[in-house]
């Protein structure tokens, strides 16, 4: 439930990560959607909130979702006010249809469509017959008349270009692909790199390494970013090479040549999105742990429940601990980490994963990997928000969007403590 907030707030003795660095016993004031004040002595106004023994946070990023409004709610609950979705509908154009008069939802961006190879990835995913996936016609079920007319219209323009003959795998059709995105209003374009090793379905079709430049290039010609989908070593190093901003993945893998590709993402200042929650479910751990934590469960339906309790152990023979290296070598070299998760729809076999709870997971997870407690809050905040140029969020300054979360505790000490939520408010707006 959402209160409007018109009249100043005074959060007063409040342990303050900024999105930088921990402060302590700060007062902070915002007003009608902006911070007002950030001061050491308590210059109060309106209402004042005692922060004594509290921890006042940005809000938080999911830096890799693919979403709907339903899954937006859920987000919010968490303290996730702001997703980056890595594909789907929700971009400026679609945003204008399907957000109308909707504010007790976390904000989104979206890369709109990705392009991949008619069959390629994400098709292995969707359970094959006749008619549409029962998990799609689920979430259908759920969406407004705006909402599934977005969706509905995706796949429309997708057999429109079939039968227009655009071949998305030719430099022409890629480059009309990255237009249209843009014309949609995409805030970033995204192109899979993914063979299906990792996916238990090797031999998925592909866009050539050729064809992908032209359509790299093409987007950064209409001043997009371009993030890539990479689960291995090996399409991390094709991304390199047809010049991505950033990856979507870490890769899972750790061949013996992993020190040169950190380097070459290091020399291009390549961010990456490890979804450490995505591969350890890959591998093959499920969330239950985090599922059943009593902060989380009373907030998760019985499908989100049974979702975090599955995964999609595609890639057994994988281990954590590299993944683990991984990450912490990337950092080490100065590469900029986001947490992220890659989720999408309450179904099990996406499982270990839902939408708002898996980024506290996935920051408890960059710390198991080797980054301090403050490196993994910074890369649930203001580093997403600087990678993505949402300037106006990701950390706690005088004129920015009071994208705010109050918890118990000190998540600088104890990193769990950020799933202990006391208030969250987006853009001044409690829930």
């Amino acid at each position: 439930m959402k209160t409007s907030q018109r009249n100043p707030i005074s959060i007063t003795n409040v342990n303050l990560f900024d999105g930088y660095t921990m402060r302590r016993k700060i007062t902070v004031v915002f007003k009608e959607g902006l911070i007002t004040a950030i001061s050491t002595h308590q210059a109060v106004e309106g209402e004042v909130i005692d922060g004594t023994g509290k921890t006042l946070l940005p809000g938080l990023f999911d830096a890799h979702t693919h979403t709907s409004v339903d899954s937006l709610r859920n987000a919010l609950k968490f303290g996730v006010t702001t997703e980056l979705e890595m594909m789907g509908g929700f971009t400026k154009k679609g945003r204008v249809e399907q957000l109308k008069n909707r504010d007790d939802i976390a904000d989104v961006r979206s890369a709109g469509m990705a392009l991949t190879a008619p069959g390629g990835h994400p098709d292995e995913l969707i359970p094959k017959g006749d008619g549409i996936p029962d998990f799609v016609l689920v979430e259908l079920e759920k969406m407004t008349d705006a909402e599934r007319e977005v969706f509905l219209e995706a796949h429309r323009q997708e057999e429109e270009d079939a039968e227009n003959g655009l071949d998305i795998t030719t430099a022409e059709g890629a480059i009309r692909f990255v237009q249209r995105q843009f014309e949609n209003g995409a805030d970033y374009f995204k192109i899979m790199i993914e063979d299906g090793k990792v996916m238990n379905c090797l031999g998925l079709p592909m866009i050539s390494e050729a064809v992908m430049r032209v359509a790299v290039d093409e987007a950064h010609r209409l001043n997009m970013l371009v993030i890539a989908h990479v689960l291995t070593a090996e399409a991390a190093m094709t991304a390199v090479r047809i010049g991505v901003d950033g990856l979507a993945h870490l890769f899972i893998d750790r061949p013996d040549w992993t020190a040169k590709l950190i380097d070459a993402i290091a020399e291009r200042n390549i961010f990456v999105i490890p979804c450490l929650v995505l591969n350890s479910s890959i591998i093959g751990k499920d969330a239950s742990e985090m599922a059943f934590d009593h902060r989380v469960r009373s907030k998760l339906d019985p499908l989100w429940m049974d979702t975090m309790c599955s995964c999609f152990k595609t890639f057994p023979q994988g281990n954590m601990e590299d993944n683990y290296r991984n990450v912490l070598d990337l950092h080490q070299a100065g590469v900029p980490i986001l947490a992220g998760t890659d989720v999408s729809v309450p179904v099990p076999q996406l499982g270990g994963l839902a939408h708002g709870v898996s980024v506290h997971h996935e920051m408890q997870l960059l710390v198991k990997a080797g980054l301090s407690n403050l490196e993994a809050l910074k890369a649930a905040t203001s580093v997403p928000a600087n990678a993505f140029n949402l300037l106006d969020r990701g950390s706690i300054e005088v004129g920015k969007r009071a994208d705010l979360i109050l918890v118990d505790g000190d998540p600088s000490v104890h990193i769990s403590d950020s799933l202990s939520l006391v208030h969250v408010w987006k853009a001044g707006v409690s829930y």
